[in-house]
């Protein structure tokens, strides 16, 4: 009930003002107070539970292990970070960049860093550290049809499969022409001394599950024109197990120089496996420009220089380049597709957008594609590059980039298989 009680002004007429009365008794009153003051007693109590919290956590965190402190501060030390011997001492640190320093050390224990951030075949990559096992095959030339015949039996021997129902084996077969003859490979052959290979064909095995020693039994042809076709030729074939996302684990390989063998009959091998290793396919001119105002890097694909064994106007080449820095991977973008050639040039710059700064890791993939323009082929992957900065080491065309801030910087790179 509100009620207004009117005061004689001085000088003037009475002047109304109000008066709210509040239809509580006291009792309730007091009782709304009594539980205000109980609320704002439990908000000061959580409050100190969490600042004690705080900072009984925080010198745990100080006072650990010097090895885990050394790796959890091993990337927020700056390139000059070589004459200090720990990290600087703060009394209070950011949670959350705490909480980001303990997620990037346990992803980087608990799982290996990728070789090369593609997508599809270019997955492929992923090997074991240990070898073990055989393959064993069959290789036949015929004279009068100059046909090379290749037949994949069986695998053996694999060890380090406990559960045999999750593994899906195949064979991935490659027909490599090394030496000299091909054009363009004179150019390639004195870049680092390296022999240049060329994947003349591509094959592979049908897919056997739940079995370490699996029987194939699949037999591949091709016809091989020159009139010493086998001095040059070897075969790479590597034991891999299936994965539906192309991310396929490269087990071991088995390299076979056919020159030195005598295949004009059918010949039987058993070789053991080996540690793959890559093959030098050519070259790539990248250029890469750094723009740091606008966060940006330019990846400039100039050219790309290959060994031709036969030219061909129905093949063609293209790229396809993506970025991964501190964990987060841009999308890939691709080339236009140009006429292969010894020397193929593209002249294309693609824009990348970087994350916030500082770049503790960064890697470039770029891999290169040939594809038939006819339609009756799909693409091969040709080979495949990766530039960029590491936690403990950093790329020659990287740091050259990084001194030459806002100019494009290039510089050949070896494709590799």
């Amino acid at each position: 009930m509100v009620t207004f009680v009117e005061h004689p002004g001085p000088g003037g007429p009475l002047s109304a003002a109000g008066e709210l009365r509040m239809p509580f008794s006291e009792a309730v009153k007091y009782c709304i107070l009594g539980i205000s003051v109980l609320l704002l007693l439990l908000a000061l109590g959580i409050l100190a539970w969490q600042i004690f919290r705080c900072f009984s956590q925080t010198p745990a965190y100080r006072h650990q292990d010097p090895g885990i402190r050394d790796l959890l501060y091993a990337e927020e030390k700056p390139s000059t970070a070589g004459k200090y011997s720990a990290p600087p001492s703060t009394t209070v640190e950011d949670v959350s960049a705490e909480a980001h320093r303990l997620s990037r050390c346990l992803s980087q224990a608990s799982f290996p860093p990728e070789s090369c951030p593609a997508d599809g075949d270019t997955r492929e990559d992923q090997t074991n550290k240990k070898v073990s096992g055989s393959l064993r095959f069959s290789v036949y030339y015929d004279q009068l049809q100059s046909r090379l015949v290749v037949t994949v039996l069986q695998v053996e021997g694999l060890l380090g499969y406990s559960q045999t129902a999750s593994v899906q084996l195949f064979v991935k077969i490659r027909l490599m022409w090394s030496g000299s003859g091909g054009a363009g490979a004179e150019g390639l052959k004195e870049h680092e001394g390296e022999a240049v290979c060329t994947v003349l064909q591509e094959w592979r095995t049908r897919v056997v599950k739940g079995s370490c020693s699996p029987l194939f039994g699949d037999q591949f042809s091709c016809s091989l024109q020159e009139d010493d076709p086998l001095r040059h030729i070897s075969l790479r074939m590597e034991v891999r197990d299936f994965d539906k996302f192309s991310r396929h684990t490269v087990l071991g390989e088995v390299r076979v120089p056919l020159g030195q063998l005598n295949i004009t009959y059918p010949l039987e091998l058993r070789e053991d496996l080996q540690t793959p290793q890559k093959d030098v396919v050519g070259e790539v001119l990248l250029s890469l420009k750094f723009l740091p105002t606008s966060q940006r890097l330019e990846v400039g694909l100039l050219k790309v220089r290959t060994a031709l064994t036969e030219m061909s106007s129905e093949t063609a080449l293209y790229a396809r380049i993506s970025i991964q820095c501190n964990q987060s991977k841009s999308r890939y973008q691709k080339t236009s597709c140009v006429a292969r050639c010894p020397v193929t040039v593209f002249n294309e710059v693609l824009m990348f957008s970087l994350p916030e700064l500082p770049l503790l890791r960064c890697k470039i993939s770029v891999s290169v594609f040939e594809m038939d323009t006819s339609g009756k082929s799909g693409k091969r992957l040709m080979g495949q590059l990766s530039v960029g900065k590491e936690r403990s080491s950093e790329d020659e065309h990287w740091v050259l980039m990084v001194r030459s801030v806002r100019q494009p910087v290039a510089k050949w790179h070896r494709l590799l298989i």
